[in-house]
């Protein structure tokens, strides 16, 4: 609690509520993860004493994987872990997903059984049908261990496939981090604060979409609506009951700067806490692959692209043609005089707030779907979002939407000539010759200095 600060009954009542929300979505994701691994192990193959593979308990050792042709999952296929006079066989599911619960720490062989593959399906290299993994030290007591499977169309198609195929992930990729940036650079223009915990928000929607689409069922577009609604109300409870108290209290930008990095971190571990370490695949039939010439892409890849440009295109639409969108350009120019000519200040903060708590956990289920969810994901891609903003032009949200889809494009383009890993670094190098260039930002204004 911040010195100072009398929390009134409004203030105790929200509190009340999140712990209430806190625990009841521990207790909903606890009982759905016992359910669903109750549900996915036969009791033949599940010895008593032992947790199924697919537990959730951290406290097994359980070394997992899954099998994908290309974007294709693999179903049925047999992989035999061995060691230390150990021997089980998992068959992969309906996700591709194999899973074996180890006795002990130790050193195991992980065997593919080349025959129980579909047919068309085989290893990309013969020679790695088995593997030796270690089960010692690893924070989530799981090792993940996967085939190659399938042609590497990085080796065997042209140049031009190849652009084309990272043009189309770039894309995608931009069009995520542009969701999620513009309400890093709203919540600049009209505070001057970077929020650090913004990462978190995004984590925030792809764990509540996760819980509803997965864990109960429900339709994953029901899913994508209900982490909206939540991550606006999210927002709402940000600003209520830490921002506006910290500004009406005079707290300088440097010090709210240091408080959202330790709401950052706080939010972080409380995901770790209710979903534990490992991370979970968004299965909501949205993984099958279309072909557009020389382009494969998943529909859940080309429906997230849709409503990222539809939502883009309505945050436009909102900024420029409404007049709460004016009044939010008109305090982002210069707060003082929008006060002074009658603008509710204090009103429109809020307002950005619940649209960037919005738009945040909109774009954290286009990345859980675009990847997977994890308690850090949105941490992940922080930095990123970031970079976008500030090649843009800082405190600009068509800045943001152009520096997210450069950072996306080159995100992923950057891959055909230099090593995956290193493509975050590549773009943060963008990054730093573009403002060698332009100081202000690829749309950003310039400023008088002195």
């Amino acid at each position: 609690m911040i010195t100072g600060i009398r929390l009134g009954p409004r203030v105790r009542l929200a509190t009340l509520l999140l712990a209430v929300i806190a625990l009841t979505l521990g207790f909903v994701i606890g009982s759905g993860a016992l359910s669903a691994s109750a549900s996915t192990v036969p009791a033949s193959t599940a010895p008593a004493p032992s947790p199924t593979p697919t537990s959730d308990f951290t406290n097994t050792l359980t070394i997992n994987g899954i099998l994908r042709d290309g974007d294709n999952v693999v179903e049925g296929a047999e992989v035999t872990v061995e060691g230390g006079g150990f021997s089980e066989t998992a068959t992969s599911d309906d996700s591709g997903r194999w899973a074996v619960v180890v006795p002990e720490k130790g050193e195991y062989t992980v065997t593919l059984n080349v025959d129980s593959l579909p047919d068309g399906v085989e290893l990309r290299d013969p020679d790695r049908s088995s593997a030796t993994v270690g089960a010692d030290e690893w924070q989530t007591n799981t090792i993940t261990r996967s085939f190659p499977l399938g042609v590497d169309t990085r080796t065997t198609t042209g140049f031009f496939e190849q652009f084309l195929q990272r043009l189309a992930a770039g894309l995608n990729f931009g069009l995520l981090i542009a969701l999620a940036a513009i309400g890093i650079t709203l919540i600049f223009g009209t505070t001057g604060l970077n929020n650090f915990a913004h990462g978190e928000m995004v984590t925030f929607g792809a764990i509540v979409a996760w819980v509803t689409a997965v864990l109960l069922g429900v339709n994953i577009f029901i899913a994508m609506l209900v982490a909206l609604i939540l991550g606006g109300v999210f927002g709402y409870l940000n600003d209520w009951l830490l921002w506006k108290p910290l500004r009406r209290k005079g707290v300088k930008l440097v010090q709210a700067m240091i408080v959202s990095i330790g709401l950052a971190i706080a939010l972080r571990y409380l995901y770790l806490f209710f979903i534990d370490g490992k991370t979970k695949t968004m299965n909501v039939g949205l993984s099958d692959a279309v072909v557009l010439g020389p382009v494969r892409i998943t529909t859940g890849s080309i429906i997230s692209m849709v409503i990222s440009v539809v939502v883009l295109v309505l945050v436009g639409l909102f900024l420029t043609r409404t007049r709460i969108g004016k009044a939010t350009r008109a305090v982002s120019d210069n707060p003082s005089l929008a006060a002074a000519s009658g603008i509710d200040v204090d009103r429109i903060i809020r307002i950005v707030w619940v649209l960037s708590g919005a738009l945040a956990a909109l774009a954290g289920v286009m990345l859980a779907l675009y990847r997977q969810v994890s308690w850090d994901m949105g941490f992940q891609v922080l930095l990123l979002m970031f970079a976008a903003v500030t090649l843009g032009g800082l405190g600009s949200a068509y800045g943001a939407l152009v520096g997210s889809l450069v950072v996306g494009l080159f995100v992923e383009l950057s891959t055909l000539f230099i090593p995956p890993d290193l493509k975050y670094a590549a773009a943060l190098v963008v990054l730093i010759v573009v403002l060698l260039v332009r100081p202000q930002g690829i749309l950003g204004r310039k400023e008088r200095i002195g």
